[in-house]
């Protein structure tokens, strides 16, 4: 063979290729979760736990696919739990207020959430400040206005219920459903969570987004040089972290009817957690909206697992924590052996 011959053109051969996945050390580790719960707990093979467990997955991977696109671009946002609350508070509040059918509230809410999550990514690219300090100052903005503007058109802490209102019967099909399949209930976020995961997977793979997103986020100046729209690109990663808070909104308002204004403050973290354990990098340009949901489903199988098994709930933040740590050194590991191959 040519020593000129063009690298792209070289066989790659598949352990390889294997090796080079970020989602495979959350899948062994998914794996391994998933085994030990099923000798752990009687009742986690039952159809009905697993239902359970996707749920709880879901409601977890719904925020976790975009916050891990926005970490392959090298950024992060801590203002996602409380966005999320703060987009079921405007839904509903907006409703009532104008006592207008709750698909315009839902509309509102839409707009009101895309318009922060562009303030964000704006903030960052104008600035030039760390999106830690930007998205922690929306974090608390966000914060005390869920809080204030609650108790001064409510005068409590939560939202009036809209459950009477016009369109709520639609909106709640649309946002919080259960669907029954072969006798087990299934809630509609897991399909939200599932359409989320193969869209940002077609844009990663597929698409010149895609290409940008790992760009930006592996070296944004070398990114710029190339003509690489960098702020676009990041505004627009900031914004499909607020869609996701928005479709998250409207579940947690469609599924109580009411919002307590306090909600979302630590599911920030939460999301991070299922990015990082799914193979993303904290310094960027590495992962893959597979690996995210596959971080969620360990979460969700964590946290309901423990429940199966009748331990003591308590635990729950030390397992999370430990397999943090271990998803970390993990995914270290295998993208070692991935450079050692080639």
């Amino acid at each position: 063979m040519s020593a000129t011959t063009d690298e792209r053109i070289l066989h790659t051969s598949p352990l390889r290729r294997l090796l080079g996945r970020p989602e495979l050390g959350s899948v062994v580790g998914a794996i391994a979760v998933f085994v030990f719960f099923a000798f752990a707990a009687d009742s986690f093979l039952r159809a009905s736990s697993l239902s359970t467990v996707l749920y709880a997955s879901s409601t977890i991977g719904i925020m976790a696919v975009p916050v891990a696109l926005l970490m392959i671009g090298g950024e992060f946002d801590l203002s996602a739990g409380v966005l999320v609350t703060s987009s079921a508070l405007i839904s509903s509040m907006f409703s009532y207020q104008m006592t207008a059918n709750v698909w315009v509230g839902v509309g509102v809410s839409l707009l009101v959430t895309l318009a922060i999550g562009a303030f964000n990514g704006f903030m960052l690219t104008r600035t030039k400040l760390p999106s830690f300090i930007i998205t922690l100052g929306t974090f608390l903005m966000l914060t005390g206005m869920n809080l204030g503007f609650t108790k001064l058109i409510d005068s409590t802490v939560s939202t009036k219920t809209i459950a009477d209102m016009e369109g709520f019967s639609t909106a709640h099909d649309v946002f919080a459903s259960t669907l029954t399949l072969g006798g087990v209930d299934f809630k509609i976020t897991i399909l939200w969570w599932f359409g989320l995961v193969a869209v940002a997977s077609w844009i990663l793979l597929r698409t010149r987004m895609g290409n940008w997103i790992f760009a930006v986020g592996g070296n944004k100046d070398a990114a710029r040089a190339v003509g690489v729209p960098v702020d676009k690109t990041k505004i627009g990663l900031y914004m499909g972290v607020a869609f996701g808070a928005w479709i998250s909104g409207q579940h947690l308002l469609f599924s109580y009817d009411v919002v307590q204004s306090g909600e979302g403050v630590g599911n920030e973290l939460i999301y991070i957690i299922a990015a990082v354990i799914g193979g993303c990098l904290i310094t960027g340009g590495y992962g893959s909206a597979i690996g995210s949901a596959v971080g969620a489903f360990i979460f969700g199988m964590t946290s309901k697992g423990i429940v199966f098994a009748e331990w003591n709930p308590d635990w729950f933040k030390f397992f999370l924590g430990a397999m943090l740590l271990l998803a970390t050194l993990l995914n270290a590991w295998v993208r070692k052996r991935a450079e050692a191959t080639k």
